[in-house]
């Protein structure tokens, strides 16, 4: 079995406002996501996420706390997924779209309103999102 390890950035505003992505290959339906992404070469789950932040939306980011807020398992055809999710604050840098994987075709902050419609990457993160915004 084949295995894939990442981690996501939850990022919240003051204004209870969560950054998000719009993103899919260019041949699939496009759907919004938490920034997120695979580990690469030898990276921590942490400098995973922070690094990931910046490619998909620009903003540079620090962890809120040294443990993930959420971690999901799951198998998927043949694949064993393991992502976990941290709580990070912007510190720095400016909304712009620099993937390097060329999969991110906008970013927004988004409210529990907008957050109940939308069409997610990952449908089983809206309860965990929405917790988060109330």
């Amino acid at each position: 079995m084949n295995k894939w390890i990442g981690a996501a950035a939850v990022c919240i505003n003051n204004q209870r406002e969560v950054l998000m992505v719009f993103q899919g290959k260019t041949k699939e339906i496009k759907t919004w996501s938490i920034p997120s992404g695979g580990v690469e070469g030898g990276e921590t789950f942490e400098e995973c996420c922070i690094r990931e932040l910046n490619e998909e939306t620009g903003y540079i980011g620090e962890l809120i706390g040294s443990h993930p807020i959420k971690t999901k398992n799951r198998i998927e055809k043949d694949i064993s997924i393991k992502v976990k999710y941290y709580e990070v604050k912007i510190i720095g840098g400016s909304m712009r779209i620099q993937d390097p994987d060329e999969l991110i075709y906008d970013i927004r902050w988004i409210n529990l309103q907008e957050l109940r419609d939308l069409n997610l990457t990952f449908p089983e993160d809206r309860k965990f999102l929405e917790g988060l915004l109330e």
